[in-house]
């Protein structure tokens, strides 16, 4: 592939590949984002009329909305103003925010110890708050916490159901880090034989009506609901490798055990030995003899 890339001198916003190529961010959750983050920081622009102007529609729109809140470039609040009056306040950003780390922004309080920066290409500018997801197509390492038993890919498919059932169901909302933390289990389902259908099952079955702490909640079910280390069993012996007949045949054949000969040689050889104990019947001549 020959890619023929030119940089625009103005209007133009820098992406992340993060973002890009998300795993778990739809092609409208990522243009959502990407468009939001395109206005010039005057605009007040709430989130639902960039929908409209990015030509997103509803359905669409509210599955972006909650992908993008599930993974952290989200933030929105419920605030009471002066004069009783409730305000809704939105913020998206190009890192994934905890709920602190937003609060905190939306607060004026700019100087928040960001959990992992990443280094900004070109000038040197001050490190940017949140952190980038580790769970995505470039980046496949797990975290240190992440237990070594556990193959890597089952525990990003592991990432990716807890992904879908956050997505789905409203009280099992988990954000990038949760699912992050929470990978590592579902991966040691996996690794027990469970599927993703026992997964969901196991998370959402049952659900109280108002869940306080999701992630808390699914941490107890994953480790409650364990299933148990299927049973050792004998691995299946391989089969004979393929061997010439050793009779008149030259065939080539497997054997079940350890026979020299092919199935039809043997017989031949049991036929041939028989042959000598029978007698023919008497009175007739040796061209006609049947036997009994």
């Amino acid at each position: 592939m020959l890619r023929h890339v030119i940089a625009p001198e103005r209007f133009f916003t820098q992406v992340s590949n993060e973002i890009i190529r998300h795993p778990r961010l739809s092609a409208a959750a990522v243009r959502l984002l990407m468009w939001q983050l395109s206005l010039p920081s005057s605009a007040d622009e709430a989130l639902g009329e960039t929908a409209k102007n990015a030509g997103i529609k509803k359905g669409a729109f509210t599955v972006a909305k909650r992908e993008l809140k599930a993974e952290g470039y989200f933030h929105e609040w419920k605030l009471q103003v002066a004069g009783g009056e409730w305000h809704t306040k939105q913020m998206v950003s190009n890192v994934v925010l905890s709920p602190e780390e937003a609060a905190a922004l939306r607060d004026g309080y700019q100087q928040v110890t960001p959990t992992a920066p990443e280094p900004a290409a070109g000038e040197p500018t001050a490190p940017s708050v949140g952190r980038y997801p580790t769970n995505t197509e470039g980046k496949k390492d797990n975290p240190p916490s992440q237990p070594s038993h556990v193959p890597a890919p089952l525990i990003e498919r592991g990432g990716m159901i807890l992904a879908s059932v956050s997505h789905k169901e409203r009280r099992l909302r988990l954000n990038g880090r949760d699912i992050q933390h929470l990978a590592a289990l579902a991966g040691e389902w996996l690794l027990r034989g469970a599927t993703a259908k026992d997964l969901r099952e196991a998370l959402t079955d049952g659900l109280p009506d108002r869940v306080h702490s999701p992630a808390a909640l699914a941490h107890n079910r994953l480790t409650r609901k364990m299933p148990e280390i299927p049973p050792f069993t004998a691995p299946v012996t391989a089969p004979q490798p393929l061997r010439t007949c050793a009779g008149t045949c030259d065939r080539v054949f497997r054997p079940v055990a350890d026979e020299p000969k092919c199935r039809d040689c043997r017989q031949d050889d049991a036929q041939a030995a028989q042959a000598p104990n029978r007698s023919p019947i008497h009175g007739q001549g040796p061209h006609q003899a049947r036997w009994a």
